[in-house]
C-alpha cells in the first residue's frame, strides 16, 4: 500500500476478505451451516416501526425540545436498528425468494421518511463486491468530500451532522442503473406514509422521526458505525474492523462487519457464532469496543480524516490496462 498527502491509501493487494473466505471454509467447514433465513427477524421490523409510530403519536404536542431529546435518546437506536433490518433484507436474509424481503426492507424504510431501502440494496451489493474500488463502490468518500471535510474537528463534525445527504449523492458516481419498478414501488409507499404521518399526527410527530433518522447515521455515537466499518483507524492496512461493544445488544450485531463481509449470507443473530467457531481469523483481528470512543477519536485526531481509507483499481481497469501492456509487448516483440 502508499499513500501521500491529501489522498487515500492506495492498495494492490486483493479484498482481504475474498482471500479470507476461502481460508476458513476449507479449515472449518462447519460454518457453512451457519448460512441460511431468520424469517422471525420480520417481528423485529414490526416491533421497531410500531415503536416509532407510538413514539411519535405521544410526541406530537410536546415541547419542540422535547421532541429532539427522544430522538436523540431513543428514536436514534430504533432508526438504527431499522437500517440494520434493511441491510438484512438487501442480503436476502429473512424469506426465500425476492419479492418478500423488498416489502420487508420497504416496511424497515417507512419510519426513515426518505425511500431508500431497495436503492441500498442496488448499491450496498456492489460495495461487498468491489470494495475500495471508487467508481463501484458508494461506502467511500467522493474526493471532492474528503478534500472538502477532512481538514479540522468542526468540518468532520459538519460532515458527520449531514451524512445521509452525502450518502445519497455518492450513489451518482455509481456505473449502475439505480431506479426499476422496485425502486417506483418504494418511492409510493413512502410517500403515502409519509403524507399520513402528518396530516394525522402533525409536524412534531414527523419532525421527530426525521430526526431519529439523520441522528441514527450522524452526529451521534451511532454514526461511528461508518467509521468503524472501514476507515483505518487503528492500523495503517487494516481494511475492515468489527465492533464488539454493547450496543451490539441493541443494533442487532452489525458490529460483526468482519464477519458479515466474509460472509454476507450468514444472518444477524448467527454472527457471533461465526466468529466463535473461527476464532484465530477474528481475534487476531484489530476491533472497536466502543463507538463513543471512535467518533471523538476520529472528529479530534488531526491524522485521522476522510482519507483514511483504501482504494483500489477497478477490476475491469485493471484487465484493460492488463490487455494494452500485453498488446504492448507482442507488438515491441514483433
Amino acid at each position: 500500500m502508499h499513500t501521500k498527502s491529501n489522498d487515500f491509501v492506495w492498495s494492490t493487494e486483493p479484498n482481504p476478505h475474498h482471500v479470507r473466505v476461502r481460508q476458513i471454509l476449507k479449515q472449518h467447514p462447519e460454518v457453512k451451516e451457519l448460512i441460511g433465513k431468520t424469517p422471525s427477524t420480520i417481528f423485529f421490523i414490526i416491533g421497531l416501526v410500531g415503536a416509532q409510530i407510538t413514539a411519535s403519536y405521544l410526541l406530537k404536542d410536546s415541547p419542540w425540545w422535547l421532541v429532539f431529546v427522544v430522538a436523540y435518546l431513543f428514536g436514534a437506536f430504533v432508526s438504527h436498528a431499522l437500517w440494520v433490518m434493511i441491510h438484512e433484507c438487501s442480503h436476502g436474509l429473512l424469506f426465500k425468494g425476492k419479492v418478500p424481503n423488498l416489502l420487508a426492507g420497504i416496511l424497515a424504510n417507512m419510519p426513515h421518511l426518505v425511500p431508500s431501502s431497495v436503492s441500498f440494496q442496488r448499491y450496498h451489493l456492489k460495495h461487498h463486491a468491489h470494495q475500495g474500488e471508487h467508481d463501484l463502490d458508494a461506502d467511500l468518500p467522493d474526493f471532492w468530500e474528503a478534500k472538502l471535510f477532512s481538514p479540522n474537528p468542526l468540518t468532520k463534525a459538519m460532515w458527520f451532522l449531514f451524512f445521509p445527504v452525502f450518502q445519497v449523492v455518492r450513489t451518482a458516481r455509481l456505473n449502475i442503473e439505480l431506479f426499476d419498478r422496485w425502486v417506483f414501488v418504494n418511492w409510493v409507499f413512502q410517500i403515502a406514509f409519509d403524507v399520513a404521518l402528518y396530516s394525522l399526527l402533525g409536524p412534531k410527530a414527523f419532525f421527530y422521526m426525521l430526526a431519529s433518522f439523520f441522528f441514527s447515521v450522524g452526529l451521534h455515537p451511532l454514526g461511528a458505525r461508518w467509521i468503524q466499518e472501514h476507515y483505518l483507524t487503528l492500523h495503517p492496512t487494516q481494511e475492515t474492523y468489527s465492533y464488539y461493544g454493547p450496543l451490539n445488544k441493541v443494533a442487532f450485531n452489525v458490529g460483526f462487519h468482519n464477519e458479515h463481509h466474509d460472509f454476507p449470507s450468514i444472518p444477524w443473530n448467527k454472527l457471533p457464532e461465526l466468529k466463535e467457531k473461527a476464532p484465530a481469523y477474528y481475534d487476531s483481528l484489530i476491533s472497536h469496543q466502543s463507538w463513543t470512543k471512535l467518533i471523538l477519536l476520529f472528529i479530534f485526531n488531526p491524522k485521522l480524516s476522510l482519507y483514511s481509507r483504501v482504494l483500489r483499481k477497478e477490476k475491469v481497469r485493471i484487465e484493460k490496462e492488463q490487455a494494452a501492456g500485453a498488446k504492448q509487448s507482442a507488438e515491441a516483440v514483433a
